[in-house]
């Protein structure tokens, strides 16, 4: 079995012991991977893209029947010890922002301003991505929900380590699908390639729109990357603008450069 094949089998557990039943794998060989799951057992149902609801089936009865409700997912995160990092944090970052926003902002990891407050992007980072939003006419006061894909603080706020991201990743991707953003900017090469599914540099991942289950994705730099290179910001603006597009309801298929 390959170390992909393995990764996903361990991240579709995880989501089964965060109450979800059902996963889409895009893309994916089906069969292969029920046959290697059928022996473990306890996991969640497997569906091609085909199969998937339409966008709304299903959804709007979720937070009240599911046992993963927004609550019981937040309850859970504050509480996890899945990782190491579990050990050395003072407190969870699980969100900021407003619980029905029209955009959700992924970040990658909290840093020690985010592990003391338990809110992502605050201190410069924080202000200048409240300065990106604002141009577009959001703000996390009435529009945004923010989060990082790892909800504890890596260590000298190291970069996040491939089994930390997998530990970490089921409330990210639930978050999404409780809160239902209209659109989602994932700032950062974690983010970006967690969410696009592909492995590639965030110069490359950037300027188009992606749909990560029929809700668009914008990648851009991550607003700490900008305060070190300003060479990047003309690029950030032009995510952002892209995004924009998105949000007004013309962007589906749009693409820079």
């Amino acid at each position: 079995m390959s170390p992909s094949e393995t990764a996903l089998i361990r991240l579709l557990r995880q989501w089964r012991e965060l109450g979800v039943e059902e996963m889409v794998l895009e893309h994916s060989d089906r069969r292969s991977f029920l046959e290697r799951l059928a022996a473990g057992g306890g996991v969640p149902r497997l569906m091609s893209q085909g199969d998937a609801p339409e966008v709304g089936e299903e959804r709007d009865t979720e937070e009240a029947s599911a046992p993963g409700s927004y609550e019981a997912l937040r309850e859970e995160a504050l509480a996890c010890t899945r990782c190491r990092l579990a050990q050395g944090r003072t407190q969870v970052v699980f969100s900021d922002g407003v619980r029905h926003a029209r955009l959700m902002v992924v970040g990658e990891a909290p840093g020690e301003h985010e592990d003391r407050t338990g809110r992502p992007f605050v201190g410069r980072a924080g202000r200048l991505l409240d300065l990106l939003l604002a141009s577009v006419d959001l703000t996390r006061e009435e529009s945004v929900y923010i989060c990082n894909v790892l909800k504890c603080r890596p260590p000298g706020n190291r970069d996040p380590r491939q089994d930390e991201i997998e530990s970490c990743a089921p409330y990210l991707l639930r978050q999404i699908d409780l809160v239902r953003p209209e659109a989602i900017l994932a700032v950062g090469t974690f983010s970006g390639r967690l969410l696009t599914g592909m492995d590639r540099p965030l110069g490359r991942l950037r300027g188009k729109v992606y749909s990560y289950h029929e809700t668009p994705l914008v990648v851009t730099y991550h607003p700490a990357a900008l305060l070190r290179n300003r060479g990047w910001t003309q690029a950030a603006w032009d995510d952002l603008q892209l995004l924009r597009t998105v949000l007004d309801g013309s962007g589906e298929t749009s693409t820079l450069g």
